[in-house]
């Protein structure tokens, strides 16, 4: 499990949830295989950081946003890279999930097809679920 500390705002909600607001999100990763492998794991944990470590960070401490919302040009100027601008969407617990996971599901890909000899991917290790956090007692999952 990985924690973020992230923001963000619901234009579409009617109530407090439109307003900017944050969460400790905790990302949890699930993945499997029909076997493991000479080492008896799934791949080593090691390689998540490698595969979404990056890509995580940019939403620590950053305001994520529907740029739709009418104040998202403002927020972007004067926040930049800061600002994470969800195409016509609200950036929802459950849009976050299926976000993450496309996200690592194609570093996986790359993983498996460019193996490092030291920590080899098989091809038969897949993402199974991402699940989002968004307080204690909320989550929001995502899987094909």
């Amino acid at each position: 499990m990985i924690e973020v500390e992230n923001g963000h705002l619901l234009s579409k909600h009617p109530d407090k949830c439109r307003f900017p607001h944050g969460h400790t999100r905790k990302v949890e990763l699930i993945f499997e295989a029909d076997t493991l492998d000479d080492r008896e794991m799934v791949f080593d944990f090691k390689l998540i950081g490698r595969m979404i470590g990056d890509f995580l960070e940019t939403y620590d401490h950053a305001l994520c946003m529907n740029t739709e919302d009418p104040k998202f040009d403002f927020f972007k100027e004067a926040y930049g890279d800061r600002i994470i601008g969800f195409q016509g969407e609200d950036p929802t617990t459950e849009v976050m999930a299926r976000t993450i996971y496309n996200h690592t599901k194609a570093a996986l890909g790359k993983f498996v097809t460019d193996s490092d000899p030291e920590y080899p991917v098989r091809p038969d290790v897949k993402i199974s679920t991402i699940r989002v956090w968004e307080t204690t007692s909320s989550w929001a999952e995502y899987c094909e």
